[in-house]
């Protein structure tokens, strides 16, 4: 008989890792290569027959283990019959009982699934991801249908990025063997980086498991609900949280913040029109979900947002005020827009601050203490001092983490502009994430080891084309919520979080220059039309407000505000980062066009009226 392997933390970290892989076996496998493949589109009874599946040739996998087919819009349909198992590996560990999922991943403009021939969940480029029930209860041996219809991006090729199935108890006597292998993964994380000395420990604990119990079929117990226990393994992995449970305390130490998000372009590959109805959907899921889940709080951004819905959904805003009043609706705005913020002009600048602040301060009764830009292409030195004389008194960004050469290197600092105004800022989590504990874990224990702040923040929520939180992962963070190896969850603010990191923070760096990002370089460059038509604007306006003002003090000439405001905002809603830069589909320019049009000629207008207005009080001599 061979000796144990030597502890050594490569070794400790191989068996940990091993353990990880067979506890997921149990419950989890790969389901990409089953789909078979049709690129006719009939009616969708014919399509979800499974009969018609055997003529259809068997999907194949590119390089990346994708499903992919040609862009254009072009339609596929994929179909697969997953008969329920008993069990998914020899280790015989039984199923029946459980519920049983689906987990999908997609890139394409338009994702229908099917179940058992009923539509089941629909999703587009951006609500890419989803777990989809096949049964709430998994009997052996029955066969549960799937089909899914997927449309190619116009601009890209399509692909099935991943199908997994899933199995998860649904009762509360068995312990989920790939929930205990996400918590192995989570503590591995941690103590890898702050106690690396405990792996051993980790690994020893691990090794306990007693796996042969898996194929003891005398510790089986037929049950009609559970369909068969496997009561000796069930205890080994409860004496393994028994054996982990010092590291409770330690790993409960952190906290990881999280307020519901849905991050959405105003225009990108979408026209303005589509924004509008993302918008309401997006807000409407987000109060729905509050009234199930008290424990969620959401924020969104962009005045300009807000005050459509209030002219055009007055019931919806008023809804929406009262969650802010309660405090459960965080408007995270600063800025009237998310907009291009290398390119604008200074008055732009702070036009962006007073119009967004002052609505906020008029609608919702304060102005926002947090500049919300994760999206904009980059940020020019003058923006500390601008948003603090705005009211600003923190600036949040992902942004920087995309830069392509060059690792931004804080997580928290402040940031000074050429006058000495600094405004403290961060790099928050990444946007669109769903509830994913490995990646909770992951970036907690890097902002942890970048701060020494055991205090980190999540952002969960489908995004760029809205979307928000959704029910599973609101129902995914409170199984997290309970588990005795996972940091503490708690619903939050990002302004309640940024005063926490300044108030705690020791040792805060300084960044005195431009937050330069290093991958979209050419919003400099594409689209010059919008360019020339901003920066025609801006001097216009700019213009057109200066005689006007003479005009009023000169003349008692009524001042113009309102066509003034109006069309300022216009311009200001192109500054957006993705039609200014040039970034959007042809359709938005279209768009685009028509309202910087209207905007130059509403300042043409105001200051020839102001001309006028100054030339009729010059005295000529006779």
């Amino acid at each position: 008989m061979m000796g144990e392997i030597s502890s050594t933390p490569e070794n400790d970290s191989q068996c940990i890792e091993t353990a990880i892989a067979r506890l997921r076996e149990l419950t989890q496998r790969d389901c990409q290569t089953d789909w078979r493949m049709s690129f006719e589109d009939v009616d969708v009874s014919t399509q979800c027959d499974p009969r018609q599946w055997m003529n259809w040739p068997t999907a194949p996998l590119n390089d990346r283990q994708h499903i992919a087919w040609p862009a254009g819009r072009q339609v596929v349909w994929l179909g697969q019959a997953i008969k329920m198992p008993t069990a998914l590996t020899e280790a015989d560990y039984p199923l029946a009982g459980f519920t049983a999922r689906l987990a999908m991943t997609w890139w394409a403009e338009q994702a229908d699934v099917y179940v058992n021939g009923q539509l089941v969940q629909q999703g587009d480029l951006f609500d890419t991801s989803a777990r989809i029930v096949l049964t709430e209860s998994l009997v052996p041996g029955t066969n549960v249908t799937v089909a899914v219809r997927l449309v190619s991006p116009a601009h890209d090729a399509g692909a099935l990025v991943r199908s997994h199935f899933l199995c998860k108890p649904s009762m509360g006597d068995r312990i989920d063997p790939g929930m205990v292998a996400d918590e192995l993964a989570v503590l591995q994380t941690y103590i890898s980086t702050f106690r690396p000395d405990d792996l051993e420990t980790l690994a020893a604990a691990v090794k306990d498991i007693e796996w042969e119990k898996l194929g003891d079929v005398s510790q089986k117990l037929p049950d009609a609900d559970s369909g068969g226990g496997m009561i000796a393994f069930n205890q080994s992995l409860q004496h393994l949280h028994d054996r982990l449970a010092p590291f409770s305390q330690w790993i409960k130490q952190r906290q990881i913040g999280w307020i519901g998000h849905a991050h959405l372009d105003l225009a990108w590959l979408w026209p303005v029109a589509e924004t509008w109805e993302a918008a309401e959907r997006t807000f409407v899921s987000a109060l729905n979900l509050q009234k199930d889940f008290d424990e969620l709080n959401f924020c969104h951004s962009s005045p300009a947002l807000y005050e459509w819905i209030e002219q055009h959904r007055p019931a919806l805003f008023a809804q929406i005020q009262q969650r802010i009043a309660e405090g459960r609706w965080e408007v995270a705005a600063g800025l009237w827009v998310e907009p291009e913020l290398n390119l604008i002009s200074g008055e732009s600048l702070v036009r962006q601050v007073l119009y967004g602040q002052r609505y906020t301060q008029e609608r919702f009764g304060h102005i926002s203490r947090v500049a919300w830009l994760p999206d904009s292409f980059g940020f020019c030195n003058q923006l500390p001092q601008i948003l603090r004389q705005g009211g600003v008194d923190y600036f949040l960004t992902q942004k920087l983490r995309w830069n392509d050469t060059t690792q931004f290197p804080h997580e928290a600092f402040w940031w000074e502009a050429p006058d000495g105004t600094r405004i403290f800022s961060i790099m928050t989590p990444p946007i669109g994430e769903s509830i994913d504990p490995l990646k909770m874990s992951a970036h907690a224990k890097d902002w942890e080891a970048k701060t020494s702040l055991k205090e980190s923040f999540w952002l969960p929520g489908v995004g760029d084309h809205g979307g928000g939180p959704t029910r599973d992962m609101l129902e995914v963070a409170r199984q997290w919520q309970q588990s005795p190896l996972f940091p503490q969850l708690r619903s939050s603010s990002m302004t309640e979080f940024c005063q926490q990191v300044e108030d705690t923070l020791q040792d805060v760096p300084v960044w005195d220059d431009e937050l330069y990002l290093e991958f979209h370089r050419g919003c400099y460059t594409s689209h010059a039309d919008q360019k020339r038509y901003n920066r025609r604007c801006e001097h216009l306006l700019t213009e057109a407000e200066m005689f006007s003002a003479i005009a009023t003090l000169t003349t008692n000439a009524p001042y113009p505000k309102t066509g003034l405001e109006t069309a300022w905002k216009k311009v200001l809603f192109n500054q957006f980062h993705d039609i200014l830069p040039g970034s959007a589909i042809p359709e938005v320019f279209v768009d685009a066009n028509q309202e910087w049009e209207l905007a130059q000629q509403t300042a043409l207008e105001l200051r020839e009226k102001a001309f006028g207005a100054i030339a009729a009080q010059i005295l000529l001599p006779k």
